[in-house]
């Protein structure tokens, strides 16, 4: 019988996710993991099969951490306005995390109508709370959720990459004069 591992798969996981916030992505390797764990890499591959498997729960508990922060948006006075202040807050907080999750190459180029249900796991949340929270048809939330994803993204990045920083009012700010612009612009073309 082989003798029991020293390390659970969530210590595991934590210890990686811990490497991937401080140094990034690629810095995981089972020598790193290994490394901080004061071990060596063979108690890794006695719990995960090969190291894509430890990347791919860490992007898992990477999203985890990311969909405490939508549901912390979504209840905020103003819910939709809350998410997009706590995808900003994510990038600034965990900007390591938010490259891995929001600014890593994709497979294939996706029409931007259709990227959102896809690398945002709390879509359809979201989408019902910018119909319900500004009285819209879906078809009229989906394209006010995808300008101010762009625009809420474009500032995320500059953050997640020290491009620049805001103040939490200067977000506040700039996201209620891009919505309230939008807004206006949706209700006169009907």
């Amino acid at each position: 019988m082989p003798p029991k591992c020293k390390f659970t798969r969530e210590e595991i996981i934590k210890v990686a996710l811990d490497i991937v916030k401080k140094d990034g992505a690629f810095s995981i390797t089972a020598r790193s993991l290994g490394a901080k764990l004061g071990s060596s890499s063979k108690p890794i591959f006695s719990i995960f099969k090969n190291m894509e498997e430890v990347q791919m729960e860490v992007t898992k508990a990477a999203k985890v951490l990311y969909a405490e922060y939508v549901q912390i948006g979504l209840k905020q006075e103003l819910p939709f306005k809350g998410v997009g202040t706590q995808y900003i807050l994510f990038a600034i907080r965990e900007p390591k995390l938010f490259q891995l999750l929001f600014m890593t190459e994709q497979p294939q180029q996706i029409n931007v109508t259709g990227i959102l249900p896809i690398i945002d796991e709390s879509y359809e949340q979201i989408l019902k709370s910018v119909q319900s929270g500004y009285n819209l048809s879906k078809k009229d939330a989906e394209n006010l959720y995808r300008h101010l994803w762009i625009y809420t993204h474009g500032i995320a990045v500059l953050c997640a990459t020290n491009m620049c920083s805001f103040t939490y009012e200067e977000i506040s700010r700039m996201m209620t004069e891009v919505c309230v612009s939008l807004l206006k612009e949706i209700k006169r073309s009907k």
